[in-house]
Protein backbone atom coordinates (compact mmCIF):
# COMPACT_ATOMS: atom_id res chain seq x y z
CA UNK A 1 0.00 0.00 0.00
CA UNK A 2 1.36 3.41 -0.97
CA UNK A 3 1.76 5.15 2.01
CA UNK A 4 -0.51 8.53 2.69
CA UNK A 5 -1.10 11.07 4.82
CA UNK A 6 -4.52 12.24 6.65
CA UNK A 7 -6.16 15.61 5.14
CA UNK A 8 -5.67 18.60 6.81
CA UNK A 9 -1.92 17.17 9.13
CA UNK A 10 1.48 17.47 7.50
CA UNK A 11 5.04 16.20 7.91
CA UNK A 12 7.36 19.00 8.93
CA UNK A 13 11.15 18.17 7.86
CA UNK A 14 14.21 19.69 9.41
CA UNK A 15 14.26 23.01 7.48
CA UNK A 16 10.23 23.71 8.58
CA UNK A 17 10.74 22.68 11.88
CA UNK A 18 13.75 25.56 12.46
CA UNK A 19 11.15 27.63 10.76
CA UNK A 20 8.38 26.78 12.78
CA UNK A 21 10.91 27.01 15.95
CA UNK A 22 11.89 30.65 14.83
CA UNK A 23 8.18 31.62 15.00
CA UNK A 24 7.23 30.03 18.15
CA UNK A 25 10.51 31.62 19.83
CA UNK A 26 9.77 34.82 18.40
CA UNK A 27 6.93 34.37 20.39
CA UNK A 28 7.90 32.84 23.36
CA UNK A 29 10.14 35.69 24.22
CA UNK A 30 7.53 38.71 23.91
CA UNK A 31 5.22 36.57 26.15
CA UNK A 32 7.79 36.58 28.80
CA UNK A 33 8.64 40.12 27.88
CA UNK A 34 5.15 40.50 29.66
CA UNK A 35 5.66 38.68 32.11
CA UNK A 36 3.70 35.64 30.86
CA UNK A 37 4.57 32.08 32.20
CA UNK A 38 4.38 29.12 30.54
CA UNK A 39 1.55 26.25 30.81
CA UNK A 40 0.58 23.20 29.38
CA UNK A 41 -2.35 20.81 29.42
CA UNK A 42 -3.12 17.22 28.16
CA UNK A 43 -3.86 16.60 24.26
CA UNK A 44 -7.42 14.82 25.45
CA UNK A 45 -9.91 16.37 27.73
CA UNK A 46 -13.24 15.04 28.64
CA UNK A 47 -15.96 15.41 26.28
CA UNK A 48 -17.99 17.34 28.93
CA UNK A 49 -15.37 19.57 29.41
CA UNK A 50 -15.36 20.87 25.51
CA UNK A 51 -19.06 20.68 24.67
CA UNK A 52 -20.73 23.70 24.78
CA UNK A 53 -18.24 26.27 25.22
CA UNK A 54 -17.80 27.04 21.11
CA UNK A 55 -21.40 27.29 19.96
CA UNK A 56 -23.10 24.72 17.97
CA UNK A 57 -20.54 24.81 14.60
CA UNK A 58 -17.47 24.77 17.05
CA UNK A 59 -19.10 21.83 18.37
CA UNK A 60 -19.92 19.67 15.29
CA UNK A 61 -15.76 20.75 15.02
CA UNK A 62 -15.19 18.33 18.03
CA UNK A 63 -12.83 15.43 17.18
CA UNK A 64 -14.10 12.85 19.47
CA UNK A 65 -12.08 9.66 20.95
CA UNK A 66 -13.69 6.74 20.98
CA UNK A 67 -14.00 4.29 24.85
CA UNK A 68 -11.28 2.12 25.05
CA UNK A 69 -11.77 -1.31 24.31
CA UNK A 70 -15.00 -2.81 23.23
CA UNK A 71 -16.57 0.46 22.69
CA UNK A 72 -20.02 -0.61 20.99
CA UNK A 73 -20.75 -2.89 24.06
CA UNK A 74 -22.31 -0.23 25.86
CA UNK A 75 -23.70 1.59 22.98
CA UNK A 76 -26.82 2.94 23.11
CA UNK A 77 -28.93 0.30 21.08
CA UNK A 78 -31.61 2.80 20.15
CA UNK A 79 -29.50 5.34 18.66
CA UNK A 80 -27.30 2.76 17.32
CA UNK A 81 -30.51 1.77 15.18
CA UNK A 82 -31.68 4.67 14.07
CA UNK A 83 -28.05 5.56 13.01
CA UNK A 84 -28.79 8.43 15.49
CA UNK A 85 -25.28 10.07 15.47
CA UNK A 86 -25.03 12.59 18.13
CA UNK A 87 -27.50 10.40 20.37
CA UNK A 88 -24.57 7.61 19.96
CA UNK A 89 -21.42 9.78 20.80
CA UNK A 90 -22.58 10.15 24.51
CA UNK A 91 -22.14 6.16 24.85
CA UNK A 92 -19.07 5.68 22.43
CA UNK A 93 -16.87 8.43 23.43
CA UNK A 94 -16.06 9.94 26.99
CA UNK A 95 -12.83 12.09 25.47
CA UNK A 96 -12.20 14.67 22.47
CA UNK A 97 -9.00 16.25 21.43
CA UNK A 98 -8.68 19.41 22.68
CA UNK A 99 -10.17 22.15 20.37
CA UNK A 100 -8.45 25.47 21.69
CA UNK A 101 -6.51 25.91 24.57
CA UNK A 102 -8.48 28.62 26.20
CA UNK A 103 -11.25 26.14 27.73
CA UNK A 104 -8.46 23.70 29.21
CA UNK A 105 -6.60 26.79 30.62
CA UNK A 106 -9.95 27.84 32.36
CA UNK A 107 -10.74 24.49 33.38
CA UNK A 108 -7.19 24.60 34.93
CA UNK A 109 -7.03 27.61 36.74
CA UNK A 110 -10.47 26.15 38.56
CA UNK A 111 -8.45 23.04 39.12
CA UNK A 112 -5.99 24.66 40.82
CA UNK A 113 -7.33 28.35 41.84
CA UNK A 114 -5.98 27.85 45.28
CA UNK A 115 -2.87 27.52 44.80
CA UNK A 116 -2.14 30.20 41.86
CA UNK A 117 -1.88 34.04 42.32
CA UNK A 118 -4.38 36.18 40.52
CA UNK A 119 -3.44 38.32 38.02
CA UNK A 120 -2.67 34.88 36.46
CA UNK A 121 -0.58 35.47 33.65
CA UNK A 122 0.04 32.51 31.45
CA UNK A 123 0.88 31.43 27.88
CA UNK A 124 0.81 28.30 25.74
CA UNK A 125 2.61 26.73 22.42
CA UNK A 126 0.56 23.33 21.91
CA UNK A 127 -1.32 21.61 19.19
CA UNK A 128 -5.21 21.69 18.94
CA UNK A 129 -7.43 19.78 16.58
CA UNK A 130 -10.74 20.79 14.44
CA UNK A 131 -13.08 18.59 12.34
CA UNK A 132 -13.04 21.67 9.66
CA UNK A 133 -12.64 21.21 6.24
CA UNK A 134 -9.13 21.38 4.82
CA UNK A 135 -8.07 24.38 2.80
CA UNK A 136 -5.08 26.83 2.25
CA UNK A 137 -4.75 28.42 5.87
CA UNK A 138 -6.65 25.76 7.52
CA UNK A 139 -5.63 22.58 8.90
CA UNK A 140 -7.31 19.57 11.12
CA UNK A 141 -3.90 19.82 13.36
CA UNK A 142 -2.06 22.57 14.10
CA UNK A 143 -0.28 24.94 16.80
CA UNK A 144 -1.96 27.44 18.79
CA UNK A 145 0.17 30.29 20.82
CA UNK A 146 -2.34 31.63 23.57
CA UNK A 147 -1.48 34.32 26.19
CA UNK A 148 -4.14 34.53 28.60
CA UNK A 149 -4.88 36.80 32.21
CA UNK A 150 -7.46 35.71 33.99
CA UNK A 151 -8.75 36.83 37.74
CA UNK A 152 -8.84 40.61 36.32
CA UNK A 153 -11.48 42.66 34.39
CA UNK A 154 -8.65 45.54 33.78
CA UNK A 155 -9.03 46.92 30.30
CA UNK A 156 -5.27 47.56 30.56
CA UNK A 157 -4.66 43.76 29.94
CA UNK A 158 -6.61 44.32 26.46
CA UNK A 159 -4.18 47.06 25.51
CA UNK A 160 -1.18 45.01 26.71
CA UNK A 161 -2.49 42.49 24.40
CA UNK A 162 -2.83 44.71 21.35
CA UNK A 163 0.92 45.45 22.19
CA UNK A 164 2.06 41.53 22.07
CA UNK A 165 0.65 41.68 18.53
CA UNK A 166 2.00 44.58 17.69
CA UNK A 167 5.50 43.53 18.79
CA UNK A 168 5.50 39.93 17.65
CA UNK A 169 4.28 40.55 14.21
CA UNK A 170 6.91 43.52 13.82
CA UNK A 171 9.74 41.49 14.99
CA UNK A 172 8.15 38.51 12.50
CA UNK A 173 8.58 41.70 9.89
CA UNK A 174 4.84 41.17 8.38
CA UNK A 175 2.99 43.64 7.68
CA UNK A 176 -0.75 43.58 9.08
CA UNK A 177 -3.76 44.55 10.39
CA UNK A 178 -5.26 44.17 14.30
CA UNK A 179 -9.10 44.71 14.35
CA UNK A 180 -10.81 45.87 17.52
CA UNK A 181 -14.06 45.72 18.31
CA UNK A 182 -16.34 44.56 21.47
CA UNK A 183 -18.99 42.20 22.22
CA UNK A 184 -20.89 44.35 23.87
CA UNK A 185 -20.87 46.45 20.91
CA UNK A 186 -22.48 44.28 18.73
CA UNK A 187 -25.07 43.36 21.61
CA UNK A 188 -25.66 46.96 21.48
CA UNK A 189 -26.77 46.86 17.22
CA UNK A 190 -29.10 43.46 18.69
CA UNK A 191 -30.87 45.90 21.40
CA UNK A 192 -31.13 48.66 18.51
CA UNK A 193 -32.62 46.10 15.75
CA UNK A 194 -34.60 45.06 19.18
CA UNK A 195 -33.32 40.94 18.47
CA UNK A 196 -31.59 40.65 21.19
CA UNK A 197 -32.75 37.22 21.72
CA UNK A 198 -31.54 36.70 18.19
CA UNK A 199 -27.98 37.78 19.67
CA UNK A 200 -26.19 34.53 18.70
CA UNK A 201 -28.12 33.87 15.46
CA UNK A 202 -26.53 37.06 14.16
CA UNK A 203 -22.93 36.83 15.43
CA UNK A 204 -23.44 33.27 13.86
CA UNK A 205 -23.55 34.71 10.44
CA UNK A 206 -21.56 38.36 10.44
CA UNK A 207 -18.64 35.90 11.60
CA UNK A 208 -18.85 34.97 7.65
CA UNK A 209 -18.82 38.02 6.62
CA UNK A 210 -15.43 38.38 4.98
CA UNK A 211 -16.01 34.78 3.34
CA UNK A 212 -19.33 35.45 1.99
CA UNK A 213 -20.23 39.36 1.72
CA UNK A 214 -22.94 41.27 2.94
CA UNK A 215 -26.11 39.97 0.82
CA UNK A 216 -25.20 36.02 2.21
CA UNK A 217 -25.05 37.52 5.28
CA UNK A 218 -28.25 39.06 5.02
CA UNK A 219 -29.69 35.88 3.20
CA UNK A 220 -28.20 33.50 6.28
CA UNK A 221 -29.83 36.26 9.14
CA UNK A 222 -33.44 35.77 7.16
CA UNK A 223 -32.90 31.88 7.06
CA UNK A 224 -32.23 32.18 11.02
CA UNK A 225 -35.64 34.09 11.53
CA UNK A 226 -34.33 37.83 11.77
CA UNK A 227 -36.95 40.14 9.99
CA UNK A 228 -35.95 42.24 7.41
CA UNK A 229 -36.26 45.71 9.07
CA UNK A 230 -33.58 44.01 11.78
CA UNK A 231 -31.63 42.98 9.38
CA UNK A 232 -31.61 46.24 7.49
CA UNK A 233 -30.90 47.80 10.72
CA UNK A 234 -28.15 44.88 11.78
CA UNK A 235 -26.63 46.03 8.13
CA UNK A 236 -26.86 49.88 8.80
CA UNK A 237 -24.94 49.33 12.15
CA UNK A 238 -22.17 47.65 10.82
CA UNK A 239 -21.15 50.04 8.14
CA UNK A 240 -20.12 52.79 11.28
CA UNK A 241 -16.21 52.94 10.90
CA UNK A 242 -16.18 55.45 12.96
CA UNK A 243 -16.51 54.81 17.08
CA UNK A 244 -17.70 58.27 17.75
CA UNK A 245 -20.48 57.29 15.55
CA UNK A 246 -22.19 54.68 18.30
CA UNK A 247 -23.41 56.62 20.58
CA UNK A 248 -26.33 58.14 18.10
CA UNK A 249 -26.94 55.02 16.44
CA UNK A 250 -27.57 53.24 19.55
CA UNK A 251 -31.66 53.35 20.95
CA UNK A 252 -31.94 51.59 23.96
CA UNK A 253 -28.92 50.07 24.10
CA UNK A 254 -27.24 50.09 27.40
CA UNK A 255 -25.27 46.95 26.94
CA UNK A 256 -24.18 48.93 23.63
CA UNK A 257 -23.15 51.93 24.96
CA UNK A 258 -21.06 49.85 27.77
CA UNK A 259 -19.43 48.10 25.04
CA UNK A 260 -18.25 52.03 23.63
CA UNK A 261 -17.03 53.17 26.94
CA UNK A 262 -14.73 49.88 27.12
CA UNK A 263 -13.69 50.55 23.74
CA UNK A 264 -12.83 54.27 24.53
CA UNK A 265 -10.59 53.43 27.73
CA UNK A 266 -8.60 50.23 25.60
CA UNK A 267 -7.98 53.09 23.03
CA UNK A 268 -6.69 55.59 25.28
CA UNK A 269 -4.43 53.67 27.19
CA UNK A 270 -3.06 52.67 23.64
CA UNK A 271 -3.08 56.01 21.87
CA UNK A 272 -0.48 56.91 24.86
CA UNK A 273 2.05 53.78 22.74
CA UNK A 274 3.51 53.61 19.88
CA UNK A 275 1.68 51.37 17.41
CA UNK A 276 4.02 49.99 14.22
CA UNK A 277 0.89 47.52 13.34
CA UNK A 278 -2.60 49.18 11.61
CA UNK A 279 -5.16 49.26 14.49
CA UNK A 280 -8.89 49.88 13.23
CA UNK A 281 -11.93 49.53 14.50
CA UNK A 282 -14.10 46.93 12.86
CA UNK A 283 -18.14 46.65 14.08
CA UNK A 284 -18.29 43.69 12.57
CA UNK A 285 -15.61 41.76 13.68
CA UNK A 286 -17.92 39.32 16.09
CA UNK A 287 -15.32 36.55 16.31
CA UNK A 288 -17.84 32.75 16.19
CA UNK A 289 -16.95 31.54 19.51
CA UNK A 290 -19.72 31.79 22.37
CA UNK A 291 -17.64 32.28 25.16
CA UNK A 292 -16.34 36.08 24.59
CA UNK A 293 -18.20 38.70 26.21
CA UNK A 294 -16.37 41.97 26.25
CA UNK A 295 -13.47 43.07 23.74
CA UNK A 296 -12.61 40.88 20.59
CA UNK A 297 -9.54 41.52 18.56
CA UNK A 298 -8.43 40.32 15.30
CA UNK A 299 -5.06 39.92 13.30
CA UNK A 300 -4.91 39.76 9.14
CA UNK A 301 -2.13 39.79 6.82
CA UNK A 302 -1.90 43.06 4.93
CA UNK A 303 0.71 41.30 2.25
CA UNK A 304 -1.18 37.71 1.64
CA UNK A 305 -4.67 36.93 1.33
CA UNK A 306 -5.63 34.35 4.18
CA UNK A 307 -8.04 33.61 7.11
CA UNK A 308 -7.26 35.83 10.01
CA UNK A 309 -3.60 34.80 11.64
CA UNK A 310 -4.73 35.66 15.27
CA UNK A 311 -7.51 36.64 17.34
CA UNK A 312 -8.69 36.28 20.70
CA UNK A 313 -10.95 38.50 23.60
CA UNK A 314 -12.24 39.09 26.94
CA UNK A 315 -14.74 35.67 28.75
CA UNK A 316 -16.24 37.34 32.21
CA UNK A 317 -17.56 33.77 32.87
CA UNK A 318 -15.92 30.74 31.31
CA UNK A 319 -14.94 29.60 34.31
CA UNK A 320 -18.24 29.63 36.01
CA UNK A 321 -19.15 26.46 33.20
CA UNK A 322 -16.29 24.75 35.76
CA UNK A 323 -18.03 25.97 39.14
CA UNK A 324 -16.13 29.25 39.39
CA UNK A 325 -18.38 32.65 38.83
CA UNK A 326 -16.73 36.00 38.79
CA UNK A 327 -13.20 35.47 37.45
CA UNK A 328 -13.02 37.15 34.08
CA UNK A 329 -10.37 36.73 31.90
CA UNK A 330 -8.79 37.87 28.75
CA UNK A 331 -6.72 36.63 25.86
CA UNK A 332 -5.43 35.84 22.55
CA UNK A 333 -4.20 32.97 19.64
CA UNK A 334 -1.82 33.18 17.47
CA UNK A 335 -2.21 30.89 14.40
CA UNK A 336 1.08 29.85 14.21
CA UNK A 337 0.66 27.52 10.56
CA UNK A 338 -0.99 30.45 9.13
CA UNK A 339 1.72 32.59 10.16
CA UNK A 340 4.62 30.04 8.43
CA UNK A 341 2.29 29.79 5.34
CA UNK A 342 2.80 33.69 5.31
CA UNK A 343 6.34 33.78 6.17
CA UNK A 344 6.93 31.00 3.47
CA UNK A 345 4.80 32.82 0.49
CA UNK A 346 6.65 36.19 1.12
CA UNK A 347 10.44 34.27 1.78
CA UNK A 348 10.58 36.18 5.23
CA UNK A 349 12.13 33.22 7.25
CA UNK A 350 15.73 34.24 8.30
CA UNK A 351 18.64 32.65 6.33
CA UNK A 352 19.81 31.19 9.15
CA UNK A 353 16.74 29.02 9.69
CA UNK A 354 17.70 27.42 6.10
CA UNK A 355 20.86 25.79 7.35
CA UNK A 356 20.85 22.23 9.22
CA UNK A 357 24.36 22.90 10.78
CA UNK A 358 26.58 25.50 10.18
CA UNK A 359 30.12 23.04 9.33
CA UNK A 360 30.52 19.99 8.11
CA UNK A 361 34.24 18.24 7.43
CA UNK A 362 34.85 16.42 3.88
CA UNK A 363 37.87 13.95 4.37
CA UNK A 364 40.06 13.20 1.56
CA UNK A 365 41.01 9.20 2.41
CA UNK A 366 39.84 7.12 5.10
CA UNK A 367 42.98 8.44 7.70
CA UNK A 368 41.35 12.18 7.06
CA UNK A 369 38.14 10.48 8.05
CA UNK A 370 39.00 9.06 11.18
CA UNK A 371 40.86 12.43 11.73
CA UNK A 372 38.08 14.67 11.28
CA UNK A 373 35.87 12.20 13.98
CA UNK A 374 38.33 13.21 16.24
CA UNK A 375 38.22 16.78 15.43
CA UNK A 376 34.31 17.06 14.91
CA UNK A 377 34.26 15.81 18.67
CA UNK A 378 36.31 18.60 20.09
CA UNK A 379 34.46 21.51 18.17
CA UNK A 380 31.14 20.17 19.23
CA UNK A 381 32.98 20.29 22.88
CA UNK A 382 33.31 23.64 22.16
CA UNK A 383 29.63 24.19 21.84
CA UNK A 384 29.80 24.48 17.84
CA UNK A 385 26.99 21.90 15.73
CA UNK A 386 28.84 20.42 13.10
CA UNK A 387 28.73 17.42 10.52
CA UNK A 388 30.69 15.01 9.22
CA UNK A 389 31.00 13.24 5.85
CA UNK A 390 30.42 9.51 6.32
CA UNK A 391 33.00 8.00 3.53
CA UNK A 392 35.81 9.95 1.85
CA UNK A 393 33.85 9.92 -1.10
CA UNK A 394 34.94 12.14 -4.44
CA UNK A 395 34.88 15.27 -3.52
CA UNK A 396 31.91 16.53 -6.12
CA UNK A 397 29.82 14.20 -4.65
CA UNK A 398 30.61 15.84 -0.98
CA UNK A 399 30.48 19.50 -2.15
CA UNK A 400 27.38 18.26 -3.69
CA UNK A 401 25.91 16.84 -0.72
CA UNK A 402 26.92 20.54 1.71
CA UNK A 403 25.27 22.63 -0.72
CA UNK A 404 22.11 20.49 -0.80
CA UNK A 405 22.18 20.85 2.76
CA UNK A 406 22.69 24.99 2.79
CA UNK A 407 25.81 24.29 5.44
CA UNK A 408 27.41 27.74 4.84
CA UNK A 409 30.81 26.35 6.34
CA UNK A 410 32.76 23.38 4.36
CA UNK A 411 36.06 22.25 6.21
CA UNK A 412 38.24 19.90 3.67
CA UNK A 413 40.46 17.82 5.54
CA UNK A 414 43.76 15.65 3.51
CA UNK A 415 46.80 14.19 4.44
CA UNK A 416 48.65 17.79 4.89
CA UNK A 417 45.92 18.94 7.06
CA UNK A 418 46.63 16.17 9.47
CA UNK A 419 49.92 16.42 9.69
CA UNK A 420 50.05 19.97 9.81
CA UNK A 421 46.87 20.59 11.95
CA UNK A 422 45.69 23.74 10.07
CA UNK A 423 42.45 23.34 8.50
CA UNK A 424 41.07 24.83 4.76
CA UNK A 425 37.50 26.58 5.82
CA UNK A 426 35.63 27.43 2.86
CA UNK A 427 32.90 30.01 3.09
CA UNK A 428 30.25 28.18 0.32
CA UNK A 429 28.42 31.46 -0.24
CA UNK A 430 31.24 33.48 -1.29
CA UNK A 431 33.52 30.84 -2.29
CA UNK A 432 36.42 32.27 -0.20
CA UNK A 433 39.22 30.18 1.67
CA UNK A 434 40.85 31.01 4.90
CA UNK A 435 43.36 28.65 6.73
CA UNK A 436 43.34 27.76 10.03
CA UNK A 437 45.76 26.64 13.09
CA UNK A 438 44.62 24.25 15.45
CA UNK A 439 45.16 26.61 18.28
CA UNK A 440 42.87 29.26 17.07
CA UNK A 441 40.62 26.97 15.49
CA UNK A 442 37.55 26.64 17.73
CA UNK A 443 38.10 31.25 18.48
CA UNK A 444 37.88 31.58 14.57
CA UNK A 445 34.64 29.11 13.64
CA UNK A 446 32.94 31.13 16.43
CA UNK A 447 33.97 34.15 14.64
CA UNK A 448 32.71 32.71 11.23
CA UNK A 449 29.62 31.51 12.75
Amino acid sequence: MKPTILKGTRDFGPQDIKRREYIFSTIKNVFELYGYGPLETPSMEHLHTLTGKYGDEGDALLFKVLNNGDFLSKANPEALENKDSNGLVASISKRGLRYDLTVPFARFVVMNHHALKFPFKRYQIQPVWRADRPQKGRYNEFYQCDVDVVGSSSLLYEAELVKIYDEVFTRLNLSTQIKVNNRKVLYGIAETAGIEAQFVDMTVALDKLDKIGEEKVAEEMERRGISKEAISKVLAGIAIKDIEQLPAFFTNAPTGMKGYEELKQVLSYLNAVEIKQELVFDISLARGLSYYTGCILEVVSKEVKMGSIGGGGRYDDLTSVFGMSDLSGVGISFGAERIYDVLLELDRFPEDTDATVPLILLSLDAAALAHSFNLAATIRSAGIPCDVYPEPAKMKKQMKYAAGRNIPLVMIIGEEEVQSKTYSVKIMETGEQTALSSDILIESLKALI
